[in-house]
């Protein structure tokens, strides 16, 4: 993120460090953000020279999850070969692990001319791979958190206040079953009965949950970041 903060060229390049990316690959990267009009382009190393075990099925399975969740067509979320439109650098922030789902921020940001590019891998020569079904499953965490806070972090009742809805509303319909079933069709006492609590437990989910949307509204419409919009363009104006 700091160094997004001060890059100051039109088109920025991100790679690894060690030593598995092919500096050769730039020239070409750069092209397509300034002649094709990407607004960024990752790289896919479709030939690894890593572990199949602990690197390339964790990785399949990984990118596998980002395609369906983020709707983008890129074979290779967590190669670190980029190539970016400063615009689209300058508009997301990313922190912790965050690096990885850059594609998924820009795309959330407005950006949607995403493009890749097939590299080169070479074999590792120095370090050991930090990627394995660990970061795997703390990569899939991350990319909840992006998915939610993409979609529903200026509307969180939407999500929130929808389902605490049908959860009261489920317990309801249980509760108002069990009385009418009290009173006109048996005399069994209704605290006896599981579902009674059943129906109580609903209630109380959907009424936090509602709750939950309603403050984390108070807080979105006290965010001073609540209405920044990404305009590319002004018209007349």
């Amino acid at each position: 993120n700091e160094g997004f903060k001060a890059a100051q060229g039109d088109v920025v390049i991100t790679m690894d460090a060690d030593m598995q990316d092919s500096p050769d690959e730039i020239p070409e990267l750069r092209r397509m953000i300034v002649e094709d009009g990407y607004d960024m382009v990752s790289g896919w190393k479709k030939k690894r020279y890593d572990n199949t075990l602990t690197k390339n099925i964790p990785s399949k399975l990984f990118n596998a999850a980002a395609r369906g969740m983020s709707k983008i067509k890129l074979h290779d979320f967590n190669c670190g070969l980029k190539s970016y439109n400063k615009k689209v650098i300058k508009s997301i922030e990313v922190y912790g692990e965050m690096h990885r789902y850059v594609p998924v921020l820009a795309k959330w940001a407005g950006f949607r001319k995403i493009g890749e590019k097939v590299v080169e891998h070479r074999a590792r020569k120095y370090g050991v791979t930090k990627f394995g079904w660990s970061r795997f499953v703390n990569g899939f965490l991350d990319l909840m958190t992006i998915f939610f806070v993409g979609k529903f972090g200026k509307r969180p009742m939407h999500f929130f206040g929808l389902w605490g809805t049908v959860c009261f509303l489920f317990g309801l319909v249980i509760f108002l079953y069990l009385t009418i079933s009290k009173f006109f069709f048996d005399q069994t006492g209704l605290t006896q009965r599981p579902l009674f609590f059943f129906a109580i437990l609903a209630m109380i989910i959907g009424s936090q949950l509602f709750l939950a949307g309603f403050i984390g509204e108070l807080i979105s419409r006290n965010s001073p970041e609540r209405n920044n919009y990404l305009i590319e363009k002004k018209t007349g104006l």
